[in-house]
C-alpha cells in the first residue's frame, strides 16, 4: 500500500500460479491467420489501464541481471523472461519506459524490435505458436526516471537515490527499470542479479542465494523469488543498510534493513516484523512466502509498499499499525492478487481491516469502536462519495478504498459473527494462495459458508456512493 506518515493512506502498498489472463486468452488462431491477427495485443485488457500488460503470452519467469552505478546513476541490464505463448505470435510486446535497448532475441536468435511510448515491440524470426514456451532476452542500458503522477500517484518505480535507488512499482512502475508484463494478472517466479560498488548492499525479493561476491570493486548480490509475484511488487533496492537477519518465532526468516540515518529503528522493525508475520499466520493461514522483514529507505517518499517479502518504508520510522498493514498485505494482494485495478479494495480494505485487527489483539481500541468513530462521519464526507468496490484510475488509492473497505469487512463480520467470518479470512487465502480473486469471488464464498444472501450488505458498502445505514 501508499501510506502517508501522517496516518492517511494516499497511495498503497497480485486463478493458478501461471494461470492465463482473462486478456491472454487464445483465440482461434492458425497460421493461416494474418500477421496482424497473430500479433499480441499492446494491452492486457485491463479497461482502467489499457496500455498496462500486454496479450498473447504469459509469463513464467524474470531472471534479471542489473548492474547499477549510484554515482553516475546508469543501470545495464539483461532482462530473460520466460514466457508461454497464448496464440500464435509473429509479434508482441513488453512493457518499457526509457533506457536503450540494445539487442532483443527469442529462443537465442535474433528479433527485429521497435520502441513506441512504452511499448516494445518484439518480431521473433519466426511463428512463435500456441502453446509453446520462448524466452526473450533484452539486453538494455540507461538512466533510470521514475514514473510520476502528481494528481495520484506520486513517484514511484526506480528512483535514484545519493546512495543507491528507492524501487517501489505500484501500480505500473517495473517498467521503469525491466522489461515486463506489467500487470498484476500476470505473475512470475523471479532471480535477481543485481552488482553495485563495493560497499554498497542490494535488497531483492526472497532471500539470497550464496554470499556476495566481490571483485574489482563491484559486489554482486543474488536473490531468488521462487513464488510467483507481480511485477509491481519487485524491488532492487540499492544502498548503504545495516542489516539484522535471523527467524521468527516460528522459524521464518526474518531480513530487517535500514539506512544508517534510521539506524536506530532496526532492533524494533525486525523485531515486529517477526511478532506480527508471526501472529497473522493464526489469523489467515500459514504465511504463503519463505521469509519476512522491511526495508527502511533514506528516500521521503512519504509512503510504504508491500515489496514482496520485504515491505519498503520510505524516509519515516515505520509504526506498528503500518508494519501490521503492510504484512498482511503478503496475504491480501501478494500471494492473492487482483486481476484488475477495480478490484483494489481486496488488498487496501484488507490490510486496513488487519490494523484494527492488530488493535484488537494488543488490547487496544477495538475494531468495533474504530468502526463507529468511522460511520459517525457526516454524510457530506468525500469517503461515503466514493464506492470502494469499483476503483477509479484517476483516484486509484483514494482514502475510501482503505477505510471503506475496511469498514465493509467489519459490517461483514457483524452480519456473519466472528466464528464464520475468521473460518472465511482462512478459506479465502488457502483456496486461492499464489492465485488470483475477484471480488466477485469474495461475495460467493461469504455466502457460502455463511448461508446468508449478502448482496444488499455488498452494494451498500462497496457500490452505493452514499453512507450505508
Amino acid at each position: 500500500m501508499r501510506y502517508n506518515r501522517r496516518g492517511v493512506a494516499l497511495l498503497a502498498a497480485l486463478i493458478t500460479v501461471l494461470a492465463c489472463s482473462p486478456g491472454d486468452e487464445p483465440p482461434p488462431s492458425s497460421h493461416h491467420l494474418p500477421a496482424d491477427q497473430r500479433a499480441g495485443t499492446p494491452g492486457i485488457g485491463d479497461p482502467d489501464f489499457p496500455r498496462d500488460g500486454n496479450g498473447g503470452y504469459d509469463v513464467a519467469h524474470y531472471d534479471l541481471a542489473v548492474a547499477y552505478v549510484p554515482a553516475t546513476k546508469r543501470l545495464d541490464g539483461v532482462a530473460a523472461v520466460r514466457a508461454r505463448a497464448t496464440q500464435d505470435l509473429t509479434s508482441f510486446n513488453l512493457d518499457l519506459t526509457g533506457l536503450d535497448v540494445r539487442g532483443v532475441a527469442v529462443n537465442d536468435v535474433p528479433a527485429r524490435f521497435s520502441r513506441e511510448g512504452d511499448e516494445l515491440t518484439v518480431r521473433p524470426s519466426k511463428v512463435l505458436d500456441s502453446g509453446t514456451t520462448f524466452t526473450v532476452k533484452v539486453t538494455y542500458s540507461g538512466l533510470p526516471k521514475p514514473a510520476k503522477d502528481t494528481a495520484n500517484l506520486g513517484t514511484y518505480g526506480f528512483i535514484p537515490t545519493p546512495d543507491g535507488a528507492f524501487v517501489a512499482s505500484e501500480p505500473n512502475g517495473s517498467k521503469t527499470w525491466f522489461p515486463s508484463n506489467d500487470h498484476p494478472s500476470d505473475k512470475a517466479t523471479f532471480n535477481f542479479t543485481i552488482t553495485v560498488p563495493a560497499g554498497v548492499t542490494a535488497l531483492a525479493n526472497g532471500e539470497m542465494i550464496g554470499q556476495p561476491v566481490t571483485a574489482g570493486g563491484r559486489t554482486t548480490f543474488r536473490w531468488r523469488e521462487r513464488h510467483p509475484m507481480a511485477t509491481y511488487l519487485a524491488t532492487a533496492t540499492i544502498g548503504k543498510f545495516d542489516l539484522r537477519q535471523g527467524s521468527t518465532a516460528t522459524g521464518i526468516q526474518n531480513l530487517a534493513a535500514t539506512d544508517p540515518k534510521f539506524k536506530g529503528s532496526l532492533n524494533e522493525l525486525y523485531t515486529r516484523s517477526g511478532e506480527i508475520t508471526d501472529y497473522w499466520t493464526t489469523v489467515f493461514g500459514p504465511y504463503p512466502f519463505s521469509s519476512t522483514g522491511g526495508v527502511v529507505d533514506d528516500y521521503s517518499a512519504g509512503y510504504a509498499l508491500e515489496n514482496q517479502t520485504k515491505p519498503l518504508y520510505g524516509g519515516f520510522n515505520p509504526q506498528e499499525t503500518i508494519v501490521a498493514h503492510e504484512l498482511a498485505h503478503q496475504w491480501f494482494g501478494n500471494s492473492l492478487t487482483i486481476k484488475r485495478w477495480k478490484d483494489l479494495w481486496l488488498n487496501e480494505g484488507f490490510a486496513t481491516y488487519a490494523e484494527w485487527l492488530w488493535s484488537e489483539h494488543k488490547g487496544r481500541q477495538s475494531a468495533e469502536a474504530m468502526f463507529q468513530q468511522l460511520h459517525n462521519r457526516p454524510e457530506s464526507d468525500p469517503m461515503w462519495k466514493y464506492p470502494p468496490g469499483r476503483a477509479k484510475p484517476d483516484d486509484l488509492f483514494n482514502q475510501s478504498v482503505y477505510t471503506r473497505g475496511g469498514m465493509t469487512l467489519h459490517a461483514l463480520r457483524r452480519a456473519i459473527g466472528d466464528a464464520t467470518f475468521f473460518t472465511l479470512l482462512k478459506r479465502w487465502t488457502a483456496e486461492h494462495r499464489y492465485g488470483h480473486v475477484t471480488t466477485e469471488q469474495f461475495i460467493d464464498l461469504a455466502e457460502h459458508l455463511s448461508g446468508k444472501d449478502l448482496t444488499p450488505l455488498f452494494d451498500a458498502w462497496l457500490f452505493q456512493p452514499r453512507r450505508p445505514s
